[in-house]
């Protein structure tokens, strides 16, 4: 179907406006009419065609973004909870919605529900922009007439998901980015900065300070194997990236990432925190412990987290505890595995879960505060010794003329 770009005149006299999905032209306008609009057959052109034609730039604006998913799960639990039907909430949310892509999804599940579809089934057709954990939260909400809690509690859990993934990507973000500005500098520095002294240093006749001589040879070789160099980082990025792809070699490099110093901590940590607020939102919210089990392993991040809780999902359904195989794992702290144990013998297991997710949460965002704050100074020293060692090495035969003219 086309999409067409509409006016008409709402009962109050307003000029309103906005895109409507439909067969064709006259659809459009039995459609307005039943919606007591008084459209203007002059101002509905079909999207797409003669001037109405939108330009798309690759990469820019044609995705969805979890920021998106937010939103439209907060303002959707928020009309559902004020006892609006469930087309009448999503075609309010298509037409206020700044994202094309994502406005054409949400008119696609109205257009489903309107047809008789269960609003889980409308979407689980779109599986890259709603997970498993989003259907089957929904589809627990449907089932247990409660699809506005079930949306808060996504809502919240989605908001904290994206502000966690945010601190975590900011602490990898800084430290990256300083290496690469040191790298560039240091690579401008040996190609085109260092031949200029080392052409004036030649006219001296004499033997140059061991530390100059080595950042000249330095240079020397950065000049002559330039290309090789770059080809060699390009070719161990793509390798990185192919064995990341290959389930034993993810297996091993998130185990090397959990053992790295100080960031291995933080994403073990994140690892917990996620885990724990998954599992908590998923269990209150009615979802069967061997579904969750497996949908919190699927969004974990990481294999070696992974596998842990398929294993505990594995012992469950032979009719173990949960806390039994997060034990043997060793990927979990002995204090989450005792909470856990608590939580299920009392029988309060997603509130104590909430409380180990509030806890790691929390210790997440102490590490990346400290870690900003420990960084600073670790960044000016390194940079300080490799531009700075560089950099002195160059006057180094200049301080030593001088002396020899003084």
């Amino acid at each position: 179907m086309a999409i067409y770009r509409w006016q008409g005149v709402s009962p109050r006299g307003e000029t309103i406006g906005g895109e409507m999905e439909a067969p064709t032209r006259d659809a459009v306008l039995a459609r307005l009419r039943s919606q007591r609009i008084q459209p203007l057959p002059d101002k509905i052109k079909e999207r797409g065609k003669g001037l109405d034609r939108d330009i798309k730039i690759p990469g820019f604006g044609d995705g969805v973004k979890q920021k998106d998913i937010v939103i439209f799960t907060r303002q959707l639990g928020t009309m559902i909870d004020a006892g609006l039907p469930i087309v009448q909430c999503l075609d309010i949310l298509a037409e206020q919605s700044d994202n094309k892509a994502f406005r054409k999804i949400i008119r696609r599940m109205k257009e489903d529900v309107e047809s008789g579809s269960t609003f889980t089934e409308a979407l689980k057709k779109h599986p890259k922009q709603f997970d498993d954990l989003f259907v089957n939260m929904i589809a627990a909400g449907e089932v247990g007439g409660i699809l506005d809690t079930i949306l808060s509690r996504l809502s919240t859990y989605l908001e904290k998901s994206m502000k966690l993934k945010a601190k975590i990507k900011g602490a990898m973000i800084y430290p990256a980015t300083i290496i690469t500005v040191a790298v560039g500098v240091t690579a401008v520095l040996l190609i085109w900065v260092i031949p200029v002294f080392a052409e004036l240093f030649s006219s001296f006749g004499q033997d140059l300070p061991a530390p100059t001589q080595f950042v000249i040879n330095l240079s020397n070789f950065t000049i002559a194997y330039f290309p090789y160099i770059v080809a060699v980082a390009v070719a161990i990025a793509i390798s990185i990236r192919q064995i990341y792809k290959t389930e034993n070699g993810r297996l091993r490099m998130d185990q090397m990432a959990l053992q790295f110093p100080i960031f291995g901590d933080l994403l073990r940590k994140s690892a917990i925190a996620r885990f724990s607020r998954t599992l908590s939102t998923l269990v209150s919210s009615g979802v069967p412990i061997l579904d969750a089990l497996l949908i919190t392993a699927k969004t974990s991040g990481n294999k070696i987290v992974e596998r842990a809780i398929l294993a505990t999902r594995t012992s469950i359904s032979e009719g173990n505890s949960i806390s039994e195989p997060l034990t043997k794992s060793k990927v979990f702290p002995p204090m989450v595995c005792q909470m856990i144990s608590v939580g299920e013998s009392t029988g309060a297991l997603d509130a104590m879960l909430q409380k180990i997710a509030e806890f790691y949460e929390d210790e997440v965002d102490n590490m990346v505060a400290n870690l900003t704050t420990l960084m600073e100074p670790m960044v000016i020293l390194f940079l300080g010794v490799i531009i700075g060692g560089l950099v002195i090495s160059m006057y180094l035969p200049i301080f030593k003329l001088g002396s020899v003219i003084g």
